[in-house]
């Protein structure tokens, strides 16, 4: 197998690089499909068999050339680059996999990051995998890792859901979803929906809930900030919007707020209770149904916001 030299792109990379001795060689470059990770803002970040592939791939499955050829060029790398985003990867997938058909080694990247979480790209892999192409993934930068690794998330279940719906009925369901869920969640946001999102966790959540907030990470204006649904709205209104935002919010503990049964309350509500809570909670956040029902029938707030969870997670 030949070893691709990386030319021209200073000291640390002129000449022929050790590639086996690296260890990148190890593993056979058959043809197929490449995922390939690239950094989320910092170029050191990228991983040498991340550099080895792109060089040595036949072409480029890029998200945005303005972003992937300057990321190249700063190691030396010239490659043919096809463009694959949102708006034509289903017309792009016959020709990839008529390259991948032929015998070619085809690298897929997105602008940042793991391609095909939240990025272009899934379309591509499920097609190719549908073919019988072999499909190899070429780890490396994920915001969804990068901020779980510095969140200190309770042990236990860990659930992604990327960006959330558009439409306002779709978004409230998906979040009185995530409320009923103890596990850690991990929420991808834009910034110019992010004040709107951070006033309907808010309000859907528990206000005591635990959230990380993290934005530009690797990046130079990179910020990571603990705070809770409660106060996550001021948070976000007093900083200006930059960069896409990663939210992990935090595991329930045993016995929390969203827990009465762990927490030894018999879970009864008369029926009458129960038909007007599921009727506000139709209309209203989770938090501000389970708060005004309480208030009228005197039970508690976290046994009826618990009710109201139990009924999302079954719609």
């Amino acid at each position: 197998m030949e070893e691709p030299a990386i030319e021209g792109a200073g000291d640390a990379w002129s000449g022929q690089f050790p590639w086996r001795e690296a260890g990148i060689a190890e593993q056979e470059f058959a043809p197929g499909l490449y995922v390939v990770a690239t950094p989320l803002g910092n170029a050191a970040d990228v991983t040498l068999r991340a550099l080895w592939v792109l060089r040595a791939a036949d072409c480029v499955a890029v998200e945005d050339t303005r972003t992937t050829a300057p990321l190249l060029a700063r190691f030396g790398i010239t490659q043919r680059l096809i463009a694959l985003h949102q708006h034509n990867e289903a017309e792009r997938i016959d020709p990839i996999l008529e390259r991948l058909r032929r015998g070619e080694r085809v690298a897929l990247v997105s602008d940042a990051g793991t391609p095909a979480i939240s990025d272009p790209g899934a379309l591509l892999v499920r097609a190719a995998r549908a073919a019988g192409v072999r499909v190899i993934p070429v780890p490396g930068p994920s915001s969804l890792t990068a901020a779980l690794s510095v969140a200190g998330v309770r042990a236990g279940d860990i659930r992604f859901t990327g960006f959330a719906p558009t439409r306002t009925q779709a978004r409230l369901r998906h979040w009185r979803s995530l409320a009923a869920d103890h596990g850690a969640l991990v929420i991808f946001e834009a910034p110019h929906r992010m004040a709107a999102t951070a006033q309907e966790l808010a309000e859907a959540l528990a206000p005591e809930r635990r959230i990380l907030v993290a934005r530009e990470l690797t990046k130079k204006f990179e910020s990571l900030v603990e705070t809770t649904a409660a106060d996550l709205p001021a948070l976000i209104a007093a900083t200006p919007p930059r960069g896409e935002y990663v939210l992990v919010i935090d595991a329930i503990p045993a016995g929390g707020e969203a827990d009465p049964e762990a927490a030894g309350e018999p879970v009864q509500i008369d029926p009458v209770t129960l038909r007007w809570l599921l009727e506000l909670g139709a209309h209203l956040p989770a938090s501000r149904a389970a708060a005004i029902a309480s208030k009228v029938s005197g039970l508690p707030r976290a046994l009826l916001y618990s009710a109201l969870g139990r009924q999302a997670s079954t719609d």
